[in-house]
């Protein structure tokens, strides 16, 4: 099976605060992974590592084998959808979850009303 996403030794910290500590995970091509843990666990900061939002102190993430680790985020195949609100006001729950699928040229993916 192909490995879809590996982070190998992630660290990050805010300060004093190690929000990631020697974080690996992979995960492989069809497989359904969540993330669960309690308020600032690391979570988000995770996700922000893996989309290039936030930069490790250490530590590397591939993408279908390939180290995006100084990869701007515009640049890597991810997507993210936050808890908060980073939805574009103008446009409508279907339009915001197929943006980024339109940017892509994935049009025929999203259906019409």
């Amino acid at each position: 099976m192909k490995t879809a996403l590996k982070i190998t030794n992630i660290q990050k910290r805010y300060g004093d605060v190690a929000a990631l500590d020697q974080v690996d995970i992979e995960i492989f091509d069809g497989e359904f992974f969540s993330l669960l843990g309690p308020s600032g666990s690391g979570k988000t900061t995770c996700l922000k590592v893996i989309a290039g939002f936030e930069v490790p102190d250490s530590g590397t993430i591939h993408l279908f084998d390939e180290d995006v680790s100084s990869i701007p985020p515009f640049k890597r195949d991810v997507n993210t959808v936050f808890q908060d609100y980073a939805l574009f006001p103008h446009m409508n729950v279907r339009e915001n979850v197929g943006y980024s699928l339109k940017i892509k040229k994935f049009l025929k993916m999203i259906k019409k009303d």
